[in-house]
């Protein structure tokens, strides 16, 4: 008998009053054809009548597709073993799309051999347009292959950026239920509890919403499982994978009951672990996985078990890892309290939120009395057990009232939760001082200290942490001088200093904000002081000193005395000198056109202009630009620029005089120079001091100061200038000594430029 004639005797005897289409008889006639080649290449051959919805399966295709071969009444039918969310979109295209192109894949769950993948694929059928045909594939090798990939790459994402081992280890069970089709999944981990012997407990789980495993899960949730007890307690001891073939059954598998319940059949647990630094494994947990298949002959799970281990133990590990660096940048590793940078930051963030919600807590800072003396005494061994034992104290007192954090040393801490009214506060710090008291054993000593403790409230007594901790020490220093074992709160005095000290604060912040709007707005502006030469019988002027000020928008004029220092510790003393220096070289060449052709400029440099060793080429090229020679124009620095970053600065004063600079050494004597560092420098002149000048002629001190710098200017053949000359006196008492250049308000006040050149017209050429 042919193979045609049996399809057609089983069609017969299905389908005995249906009749059958010519199309249909002529394909199960000719569906053996090619059937050997169908076996070698493994696909097999489909014909779909979309006028009757009628289906034929070679034998190739029937046994891929798990059905009869021959014919079938209907697609469903003949795709009946597809799992409904892979066949509802093939079954779609067939019946309502009978011209599109099909191209799908199914999947198929086979109790003995596990999950299938097939591609269902049309071929072109020019002869006949009735009839739709097409292959089935088996593609489940490239489709496990592919899935391994896909799942080490997601899973991978999952755990190694993962910041919580619990989201991350769902998504990972969530991802080998969904993609390799088991039921419930669960992480096993060693418990935190008190027992002496180490338990696993089921710590996370996922199982399909749409599947009700309520009594397994919560049987999972109910248990703790020790090395040994079941098959959880078997893997986690002997670190080696295990299955479970019929969970019902089974007298050892202790969930066996509701497992039976749930109707879970199968079963497969392996242990997550890492190799520790020193070479020991540490067992971290054990994964399952169960089926309501049986899935033993299936080995996806397990050739991927290796891969899933592996990435979840390394994430633990690197958290773990990451807790233990937490540890160690916030905990103080002698007493377990928060260490000081950590106590800091949770002041900070308790000022926010205070802030934010308007509430206020306090700081007590603790300070304990006669520790020194019992290091001296005992030993650091004693001292530390001091420590110790009263850090213990304090996390018994706190518990839930605050934070308490060892700030370095002897000295602690305790931050309070909100709105801790001023009698919990008080009665917080005065247990503080009887735990202090209480005595503390080292070996057959009994040693005793006391501790002066400070207490400050926000908003009151600071808004900020750095403002509260001051505000407690201030107290604490109080207590100590009140004879210590005592507590303080800060004082309406203190409160009126941090007022004050933030007034200021707020004073210098505005300062510096107004600072670069006015670099900006250009609201700076130069004023110049006359140097006269007295060597001749009458006098010359043959210098300017360029003097800053800033003039605010509402034409009030600022002294450079209020701003310079706020620009100094702002870098902004770079940008205003720059401006500076570039005015006064552009007034400089206005000055030498007007006939004053030997005149020279003298600008203030500050400190951090003088370290920058690019300095002498950006001033060459501003003053090239603006054709002035660089020999008119002399650059002023302090003394103690000088001495506290010489080796910095040196080196490019001595460039500067190369390019043809001068270097005036401004305030001389008041930086506490050597004599053999001075004749070292490369300058061109000094300027005695306006505190030297303005004792003379009458205080012997200054008079012999402003003779020997005088003598040493002659000397080093250095020019001498006095400045801040102001009586006739001094005039007469510095020129009776040979110093011939004089600045100062008995000759000129600062001008502008404008009443500069008119005031001094008759000094041109001079």
């Amino acid at each position: 008998m042919s193979l045609y004639q049996i399809a057609l005797q089983q069609t017969n005897r299905v389908h005995s009053s249906l009749p059958l289409s010519e199309n249909i008889q002529l394909i199960l006639q000719h569906m053996t054809q090619d059937a050997a080649t169908e076996q070698v290449v493994v696909f097999g051959r489909w014909w779909f009548e979309s006028s009757t919805g009628h289906m034929v399966l070679s034998h190739s295709a029937a046994n891929l597709l798990e059905v009869t071969a021959g014919f079938h009444d209907s697609c469903q039918q003949a795709f009946s073993q597809v799992t409904p969310d892979t066949a509802i979109p093939l079954l779609t295209m067939l019946q309502h799309s009978p011209l599109q192109t099909i191209d799908c894949e199914v999947k198929i769950i086979n109790a003995k051999k596990g999950v299938r993948w097939l591609k269902v694929l049309s071929l072109p059928h020019h002869n006949n347009p009735a009839i739709k045909m097409g292959v089935v594939q088996d593609i489940t090798l490239q489709k496990l292959a592919l899935m391994r990939e896909k799942f080490s790459f997601t899973s991978s994402q999952f755990l190694v950026g993962a910041q919580s081992i619990s989201v991350a280890v769902t998504k990972v069970i969530q991802l080998v239920c969904e993609n390799l089709g088991w039921d419930w999944g669960a992480y096993w981990s060693l418990s935190s509890g008190g027992s002496l012997e180490p338990k696993l407990n089921c710590c996370y789980f996922w199982h399909h919403p749409d599947t009700d495993l309520t009594a397994f899960t919560e049987h999972s949730l109910r248990l703790s499982m020790g090395a040994g007890e079941g098959l959880i307690g078997a893997v986690w001891h002997s670190a080696v994978p295990n299955w479970v073939e019929d969970m019902g059954n089974d007298t050892h598998f202790i969930r066996r009951h509701s497992a039976k319940q749930c109707g879970l059949k199968s079963g497969y647990a392996f242990p997550i672990s890492y190799m520790t630094a020193d070479g020991r494994r540490h067992s971290v947990g054990v994964m399952e996985f169960y089926s309501r298949w049986s899935r033993q002959c299936e080995a996806q799970l397990p050739n991927l078990s290796a891969t899933i281990g592996a990435l979840v133990a390394q994430t633990i590990q690197r958290m773990e890892q990451q807790e233990s660096i937490k540890q160690l940048s916030q905990v103080d590793d002698l007493t377990g309290l928060v260490n000081r940078s950590h106590f800091h930051y949770l002041l900070d963030n308790a000022c926010f939120e205070a802030i934010r919600q308007g509430d206020s807590f306090g700081v007590l800072f603790i300070d304990l009395d006669r520790f020194k003396p019992i290091n001296d005494a005992f030993g650091h061994d004693a001292g530390n057990v001091v420590l110790r034992g009263f850090a213990q104290r304090l996390q018994v007192l706190v518990q839930e009232k605050g934070v308490a954090g060892r700030l370095g040393g002897d000295e602690f801490a305790i931050l309070t939760k909100p709105n801790q009214k001023m009698p919990d506060l008080r009665s917080l710090a005065e247990q503080v001082l009887v735990a202090a008291r209480s005595p503390f054993s080292f070996g057959e000593h009994q040693l005793t200290v006391s501790a002066s403790v400070g207490v400050s409230i926000f908003p009151e007594n600071g808004w900020t942490s750095a403002e509260l901790v001051r505000s407690a020490d201030t107290a604490m220093y109080k207590s100590k001088k009140n004879g210590r074992n005592v507590l303080s709160f800060v004082s309406d005095d203190s409160c009126e200093i941090l007022a004050q000290e933030r007034s200021l604060l707020v004073r210098q912040l505005t300062l510096e904000a107004e600072l670069h709007h006015a670099l900006v707005k250009n609201h700076f502006f130069l004023e110049y002081q006359p140097v006269f030469d007295f060597s001749r019988n009458v006098p010359r002027l043959v210098a300017v000193e360029a003097l800053i000020r800033w003039r605010r928008e509402n034409g009030e004029v600022v002294h450079p005395s209020v701003f310079i220092p706020i620009a100094e510790t702002t870098r902004l003393i770079v940008q205003i000198g720059r401006w500076v220096i570039k005015q006064a070289c552009e007034d400089l060449a206005l000055l030498h056109g007007q006939g004053f052709n030997e005149l020279q400029m003298s600008v203030n440099m500050a400190a951090l202009e003088f370290v920058n060793p690019s300095l002498p080429y950006e001033l060459s090229a501003i003053t090239e630009s603006l054709g002035v020679a660089n020999r008119f124009v002399c650059l002023e620095m302090t003394e103690s620029m000088i001495m506290n970053q010489a080796d910095k600065v040196v080196p490019i004063m001595k460039n500067l005089r190369q390019q043809g600079f001068k270097i005036s050494l401004d305030d001389f004597g008041m930086g506490h120079s050597s004599l053999s560092r001075l004749k070292q420098l490369p300058i061109s002149a000094l300027k005695i001091d306006r505190s030297f000048v303005m004792g003379l002629p009458f205080d012997r001190g200054d008079r012999a100061i402003v003779r020997t710098i005088l003598d040493l200017g002659r000397h080093m053949q250095l020019a001498i200038v006095a400045e801040g000359v102001e009586t006739d006196s001094q005039l007469g008492f510095l020129r009776q000594y040979g110093c011939h250049m004089i600045q100062g308000y008995i000759l000129s006040k600062p001008l502008s430029l404008a009443d500069l050149m008119q005031s001094y017209v008759g000094h041109k050429n001079a």
